[in-house]
């Protein structure tokens, strides 16, 4: 693999640690519920006169209580959605087998609460809704890790709790009740004392007031507008909802400016105040934070990664209405430090040229009150009063597409690395537990393993006919002819490049494809016959794998069938070679199946001889023409003598009953001497050729 460059190697350790982790995965989790909430705001405050008018009159506002109700049990209860989710993303990183989880939510839930100020008597969904992220965030991992920490101290101190009749799962719960409460006590007493040495009411509010206190100084000019998005868009990036964190701000610095606009014209004055909460929703948050209009358009027209370029149109519809979450939370934006240049660069270069165009001139002032989420475009339009606003809207737009744009082909780029990565590691495990294979699901495992063999599993479900190929592997007699060759699958990934075999092999047979895959393969050998046979030979035998449990299936004999009817095998010098992935089940449907087999005209092989399933009673009925050796035995020859003993009694035992052996992992000349001193001559193996295409010279 080629060597990282040094960003995508640095961003590669930043999403390695724990805390980043647990916040990214914490916030993907919550991602349907940021949708649905999403989804009721925009049908809630859908910025057209004649539909506000409709569903508020509509059956006494049926729907528009309806949407509220979606809103406020999504949104108004974010926060709280954001420590469970944080908690349930920390603990499922540290994966102790020893530890109950579910204790660690609870803590953090508690300690949430405590710090909101449930206690209080204006408490409601205020507290507990976006503007809560920033405290759900270090709650959420604060009270996570000292629930973990005890418990580890206690792991071999404590007596287990039990309950006489309860079942295991109560008896477990009772072990977590001293480390909540220790977690629990904790973050009252840390919510007490800040009551009493900042006289606050909650630590909530201690954080609300300290954001409040960063505008208190100046006058509301440029720098404390550059300073507020500066600071929204560092909040976002950290998983904070930003524009609600600063509502405080936005409501006391900035919204006046329109009613200060409004008055002059009023009386017959030009406007004078550039900075209005429309300058900042029509202007800078374009899409939403970070101005991720941008964003969509640079992935939807530049980024060549279809699983981003899905996201983008998947996120297309909110965005326009300016609800970017799907997008900052898919992407993710949050905690990718490929992303904070750009996602803090763009807004602010959007502040700059809307207070320069207003500034001077070129774009009349704000004068009119437009809803956050009217779209793009149309919110300039308005809130100006002219075509304007519109133009700078799009210009602002077309730069910040130019600044994402780079950076959207650095996330391509690390997409790919991660990627070959994980393929690496998913193989070098395959290999490492190949032998177990037989019987391990690799689509039921919980760990990444079985998650990527889940998504690669999809990917050859949907392309195995658009990206396999036929490598041909010769096989040559003692006296130098080309007497045969075998087909063997090859799988081209796009990112991969050829996958290896067995793990194709494998995963095909899990998902439940791998029948389906094994007709291409017969299909696609029976169509390049001529060009193989062109290259080494009109008479040589063209062998392909098929597994004992497709083809003693009725579905793949029928297959068969039909390439006989419209081309027959007799005569073509096809050979179909057995593998086993299970014992052959001989009775009297499965050797009729074989018997129209060898009726076709088609050569049947056992492969890998003596290994897996495989029993002597295959051989009996004179069914199968020729015997593979399994390469095991083969390369073994010299330093086993057991299996040079094998090999020459099967060679024996062949040679009674007429059949042809073949000796597979040929690739040395002194073993193919020895092979022909037992009297095997027929080989295949590195020491004639490895597998090539076609089209290789």
């Amino acid at each position: 693999m080629k060597t990282k460059s040094g960003i995508l190697t640095f961003t590669g350790r930043i999403e390695q640690i724990t805390v980043v982790r647990a916040v990214r995965n914490g916030l993907t989790n919550i991602i349907p519920v940021l949708l649905i909430g999403a989804f009721a705001l925009i049908l809630k405050t859908f910025p057209v006169d004649g539909y506000q008018t409709a569903i508020k009159t509509f059956a006494n506002g049926f729907f528009l209580q309806l949407f509220e109700i979606v809103y406020s049990a999504t949104f108004g209860v974010l926060s709280v959605y954001m420590t469970f989710s944080i908690s349930y993303a920390y603990m499922r990183i540290k994966a102790d087998p020893d530890i109950v989880s579910a204790g660690a939510i609870v803590a953090s839930l508690i300690s949430f609460f405590i710090l909101i100020g449930t206690y209080l008597t204006e408490f409601g969904t205020e507290s507990t809704g976006p503007k809560s992220m920033f405290l759900a965030i270090i709650t959420g991992l604060g009270a996570s890790w000292l629930y973990y920490m005890i418990c580890k101290a206690l792991k071999n101190r404590r007596r287990t709790l039990f309950s006489a009749g309860a079942d295991k799962h109560f008896n477990r719960m009772l072990t977590t009740l001293l480390p909540i409460s220790v977690v629990a006590v904790t973050f009252a007493l840390l919510n007490a004392v800040v009551i009493r040495i900042f006289n606050v009411e909650s630590f909530r509010e201690l954080l609300a007031n300290a954001f409040n206190a960063l505008f208190s100084h100046g006058e509301t000019g440029f720098l404390k507008g550059f300073f507020m998005v500066l600071l929204s868009s560092v909040l976002w990036f950290f998983g904070i909802h930003g524009s609600d964190t600063l509502e405080g701000v936005m409501q006391t610095y900035f919204a006046p400016g329109l009613a200060a606009n409004q008055a002059a014209i009023a009386a017959g004055e030009a406007p004078t105040t550039i900075l209005t909460k429309e300058f900042f929703d029509c202007f800078v948050l374009m899409g939403g934070c970070g101005a991720t209009i941008c964003l969509l358009l640079a992935i939807l027209i530049f980024s060549r990664n279809r699983a981003r370029r899905g996201l983008g149109i998947a996120a297309a519809f909110p965005m326009i209405f300016n609800i970017n979450e799907m997008m900052v939370f898919g992407l993710p934006i949050i905690l990718n430090p490929i992303m904070l240049i750009p996602f803090l660069a763009v807004p602010l270069v959007s502040y700059t040229t809307t207070y320069i165009a207003m500034a001077t001139g070129i774009v009349p002032m704000i004068t009119s009150e437009v809803a956050w989420t009217t779209p793009i475009l149309l919110g300039g339009l308005h809130a100006t009063g002219s075509v304007a606003g519109l133009l700078l809207q799009l210009v602002n737009v077309i730069i910040g597409v130019l600044i994402y744009l780079p950076f959207v082909r650095i996330l391509d780029r690390q997409t790919v690395e991660n990627a070959k990565r994980d393929y690496e590691d998913f193989v070098e495990f395959f290999k490492q537990n190949e032998s177990e294979f037989r019987t391990m699901k690799l689509l039921e495992r919980k760990d990444i393993y079985g998650e990527f063999a889940k998504n690669l599993c999809a990917e050859l479900r949907h392309n195995f006919t658009k990206h396999i190929r036929l490598a041909y592997q010769p096989q040559y007699h003692y006296d130098g002819r080309c007497v045969g060759v075998e087909a063997l699958l090859r799988f081209e990934h796009p990112i991969h490049g050829y996958l290896y075999p067995p793990a194709v092999i494998k995963l095909a047979e899990e998902g439940g494809f791998l029948p389906e895959l094994e007709k291409e393969v017969l299909a696609r050998a029976l169509a390049e016959r001529p060009a193989v046979q062109k290259r080494y030979g009109k008479d040589v035998k063209i062998s392909v794998n098929v597994t004992g449990i497709t083809v003693m299936t009725q579905d793949y004999l029928q297959f068969v069938k039909q390439l006989d009817a419209k081309d027959p095998f007799a005569g073509k010098n096809i050979c179909i070679e057995v593998t086993e992935q299970a014992a052959l089940a001989f009775n009297e449907e499965t050797i009729s199946i074989l018997k129209c087999f060898n009726d076709m005209g088609i050569v049947l092989a056992i492969d890998d001889f003596s290994m897996g399933q495989t029993s002597l009673h295959y051989l009996k009925d004179s069914l199968f023409s020729i015997i593979k050796l399994d390469g095991s035995l083969t390369s073994e020859l010299f330093s086993h003598q057991n299996s040079k003993e094998i090999v020459a009694s099967v060679v024996n035992l062949a040679n009674t009953i007429g059949l042809t052996v073949f000796a597979e992992y040929v690739e040395t000349a002194e073993l193919r001497d020895a092979l022909h001193e037992i009297g095997c001559d027929i080989y295949q193996g590195y020491l004639y050729s490895p597998a090539v295409f076609l089209e290789d010279k």
